[in-house]
């Protein structure tokens, strides 16, 4: 079992500057056992930086419609019982479970700021000047902040297929987005620039090592970039394969439309 002090003595080791802000992807069964669960990992990241930021997706906000545009990954008209279960976006709605335990802890934290999208949202401690001001077309803005100010990206036991930071290489390299549309306060609100899947980008780990720096604490490999550097390698890699970095799935409808040659 690992505690708090491990975890933060780990993260330290990293020798980022605690000021530079960071956003961390997280899996907490990787580390095997922690004491005191997902609070003590947030815990020992607010320890080491100053400031983090973590995805607080909500997908249950999410409706199909009828119609819509071509070439969205989507198929209009089949969402009905979905629709139904929507849940209307709020501020203190908890992040979806496929997010994991560990951004929900950073998301009740006392001194949690989340930012405004009805789907994409972030949260975080010491960042609301990253968080503010979320366009819906643009959900991406609070990670191209953090890339602006020099930021660095953590993976906590996870790959780089939760690494939303690519998602602004791909928008960089001009790579296609999507349109969804979400349950609000004020009705369905369509929202633009929703990225493309993920899955794929484990095929970038090999253009991404020069940059990492790597640790193991408990059971789990950490891996820590420069976000601006990441940003940039990865837009290359992307504009390099303007039809590859995809997901396997012959059902997947983003990266489908991305093979297409589809533009946004």
């Amino acid at each position: 079992m690992i505690g708090y002090q491990d975890l933060a003595a780990g993260l330290r080791a990293l020798e980022i500057d605690r000021t530079a802000p960071v956003i961390a992807h997280a899996s907490l069964s990787s580390f095997g056992r922690v004491r005191g669960g997902a609070e003590t990992v947030i815990g020992a990241l607010l320890a080491a930086f100053d400031g983090v930021m973590m995805p607080a997706f909500t997908y249950k906000t999410m409706v199909i419609p009828e119609t819509g545009p071509t070439h969205n990954g989507l198929d209009y008209g089949r969402g009905r019982d979905r629709n139904r279960m929507a849940v209307t976006f709020s501020p203190d709605m908890p992040a979806d479970r496929l997010m994991g335990a560990v951004p929900e802890a950073l998301r009740n934290h006392r001194l949690a700021n989340r930012s405004g999208h009805p789907i994409l949202s972030f949260t975080g401690v010491g960042v609301a000047d990253l968080l503010r001001d979320q366009p819906l077309d643009d959900p991406l803005t609070p990670i191209r902040r953090l890339v602006e100010i020099d930021g660095w990206v953590l993976l906590l036991g996870v790959d780089h297929s939760v690494n939303t930071t690519l998602h602004e290489a791909e928008r960089a390299a001009g790579r296609r987005t999507f349109t969804r549309w979400a349950l609000t306060g004020d009705g369905v609100r369509v929202c633009p620039g929703f990225p493309g899947c993920s899955n794929g980008f484990v095929e970038l780990e090999p253009v991404l090592k020069g940059l990492e720096q790597r640790i193991r604490i408990g059971e789990a490999r950490v891996s820590a970039y420069p976000a601006r550097a990441l940003v940039d390698t990865a837009c290359e890699a992307f504009r390099e394969k303007p039809g590859g970095i995809l997901c396997k799935r012959i059902d997947c409808g983003r990266c489908n439309a991305v093979r297409t040659g589809s533009t946004g």
